[in-house]
């Protein structure tokens, strides 16, 4: 095989249909849009979610519920994970986002009592939950909010 026999693979390239050249094409005239019509004309069609005038999915569906706009989402991270720091670390959110503890910090990262917690640290974060505060500090750390 050399270069100039390179030919792509069979049906792999397809010519473009040019509509509205001439009656041969078999797309000449009308340039496959029919006669008349809303879609006939240039700009025309319907806007999505238009159900010719039967009412639309969106309109019969009942609606539920409410997304509050200022709701503050945590990142959370259990007790059990802060023991792959040394004795004596200072946990930072930085820290954890940088070890891949947290893939995102959302809107802050939140400490949960899940597992017990060997390590003696000194652990930031922005929210503790009651449990996780008394295990940090029983273990001889201390906790402070950011």
């Amino acid at each position: 095989m050399k270069l100039h026999e390179l030919k792509p693979a069979e049906g792999s390239r397809k010519v473009r249909n040019r509509v509205g050249r001439g009656i041969g094409s078999g797309n000449g005239k009308t340039a496959g849009r029919g006669h008349k019509g809303q879609n006939s004309r240039s700009g025309g069609g319907v806007r999505p979610g238009f159900e010719g005038g039967q009412m639309p999915i969106f309109r019969r569906l009942p609606k539920r519920g409410f997304t509050n706009p200022t709701r503050v989402e945590y990142a959370v991270v259990n007790l059990e994970t802060l023991n792959r720091f040394e004795d004596g670390t200072e946990v930072t959110p930085e820290r954890l986002i940088e070890t891949g503890v947290v893939k995102n910090e959302k809107d802050g990262i939140k400490i949960l009592g899940n597992g017990t917690l060997e390590r003696k640290l000194t652990v930031k974060a922005h929210k503790f939950s009651t449990t996780a505060k008394e295990a940090i500090e029983a273990a001889g750390g201390t906790t402070e909010v950011v």
